[in-house]
């Protein structure tokens, strides 16, 4: 599917740096911007789960946005910020669905720690 005019929303990407602790371990530190990218949100359908997501003040999103060299480094470590309103996602997954590298999928849930 052709997503290039449906990326009306603008996301901020967002890693947890780290520092060392020095003694060879990394501690986990603040989330730290890393680049924004246009983005397009499918809400999902209201299956049994999804409604007790929801009930529970979480709200499951499909993101699109475009496979490049930055996107392709997001993992589910990562969390996304959307930048007009601020909502932060949690990102559980993240798939070349249509497997042609045009566009990545990431599974997100608002509401929930990333």
């Amino acid at each position: 599917m052709a997503w290039t005019g449906s990326l009306r929303e603008r996301v901020r990407f967002e890693a947890r740096g780290g520092t060392d602790d020095g003694y060879g371990n990394t501690v986990p530190g603040e989330f730290e911007a890393q680049f924004s990218r246009a983005a397009a949100y499918l809400m999902k359908p209201g299956s049994e789960a999804m409604q007790a997501a929801r009930l529970q003040s979480q709200q499951p999103v499909n993101m699109i946005v475009r496979f490049d060299p930055q996107t392709r480094t997001i993992t589910p470590e990562w969390r996304a910020v959307d930048e007009r309103t601020g909502v932060v996602y949690a990102i559980r997954a993240v798939e070349d669905m249509d497997r042609r590298r045009q566009w990545l999928t990431l599974v997100c849930v608002a509401g929930e720690v990333a």
